[in-house]
């Protein structure tokens, strides 16, 4: 979840996961990442990005891919909720 201002900062990160440490590392440095940035420059964080700052092992690379998941899911969600009469495109 996230808490956006009206200049569209991210001002407040929450995050709720299950897992392995370094799953929850991972959604707990994204959360700290995405405060005080726009919602544009959030998208931009990567997996890899996540996983070089943690020094995730090769086998723990798919906590770092949830996370971004987690953040784009979250900010899709709060562009959804800003204009509700917009559709989500068909697949």
């Amino acid at each position: 979840q996230v808490e956006v201002d009206e200049n569209g900062k991210i001002v407040d990160a929450r995050f709720k996961t299950f897992g392995c440490g370094s799953a929850i590392a991972s959604s707990s440095l994204a959360t700290e990442w995405v405060k005080g940035k726009t919602v544009d420059e959030a998208l931009k964080i990567k997996n890899t990005d996540i996983a070089k700052e943690l020094c995730l092992p090769p086998v723990k690379l798919h906590c770092s891919m949830l996370a971004e998941d987690a953040i784009k899911a979250a900010l899709a969600d709060y562009k959804l909720k800003q204009d509700p009469n917009k559709e989500e495109p068909e697949k």
